[in-house]
C-alpha cells in the first residue's frame, strides 16, 4: 500500500514534533553550544544507534522465520504486522534520531573535518543502505512478492553486526 501524500505529511510532523519534545524535555537549545546540550545530545544519539541496532538486528531474523512460512498463512500475515510496527515505531524512528543527533554533534564539534569521521560517515551511509534494503523487504513481504530464502536473510541480518563494530571501533580509536 502506497503512501499518499497526506500520510507523509502526517509523518513528517509526527517526527519534527518528536524531535521537538526530545530537545524541550532534556533542555536542549539547538543553537548553543555548551557542556550540557553536548552531553544530553550524544546520549541522546546513543540511545538512538542502540535502538537502530535493536531493530536492524531483528528484522532480518524475522524475515528469516517469515521466508519460511506459506504465503498467505495466519502465520505469515503475523509475521506482517511484526514486520511493519517494528519499522515504522522503531527502526524510522530511531534512525532520523540518530541522523538528527550524530550531524548536529558532527558540526558542533568539528568531526566532520577528521578522517576517522569520514570512514565512520560511510560506514552509517552503508547503514543506511541497508537499512533501505530492510525497508523495501518489508513491502515486498507485505505484498507477498520479491521473497528470498531464509539463507539469503541469515547472511544479510551479520551486515548490520559488521558495519556496527566498524563504526564503534572508529569512534572510539580514532586511528587516524
Amino acid at each position: 500500500m502506497a503512501a499518499t501524500k497526506e500520510d507523509i505529511r502526517r509523518r513528517a510532523i509526527r517526527a519534527v514534533g518528536f524531535l521537538a519534545i526530545v530537545a524541550a524535555i532534556l533542555g536542549i537549545e539547538i543553537t548553543a553550544l555548551d557542556t550540557g546540550a553536548y552531553y544530553w545530545m550524544r546520549a541522546l544519539h546513543v540511545i538512538a544507534v542502540i535502538s537502530w541496532m535493536a531493530g536492524m538486528l531483528y528484522l532480518p531474523r524475522l524475515f528469516v522465520y517469515h521466508s519460511r512460512t506459506a504465503i498467505g498463512s495466519e502465520t505469515s500475515e503475523t509475521f506482517k504486522v511484526m514486520e511493519r510496527r517494528l519499522l515504522r515505531a522503531i527502526i524510522n524512528p530511531a534512525m532520523v534520531v540518530a541522523w538528527s543527533a550524530g550531524l548536529w554533534l558532527a558540526w558542533k564539534m568539528g568531526f566532520y573535518r577528521d578522517g576517522w569521521f569520514h570512514l565512520k560517515f560511510a560506514c552509517v551511509l552503508a547503514m543506511s543502505g541497508v537499512h533501505g534494503i530492510l525497508a523495501k523487504a518489508v513491502a515486498d513481504f507485505a505484498r507477498d512478492e520479491g521473497r528470498r530464502d531464509h539463507v539469503w536473510w541469515r547472511v544479510i541480518n551479520e551486515v548490520p553486526t559488521l558495519l556496527m563494530i566498524a563504526i564503534v571501533i572508529l569512534v572510539m580509536v580514532k586511528p587516524f
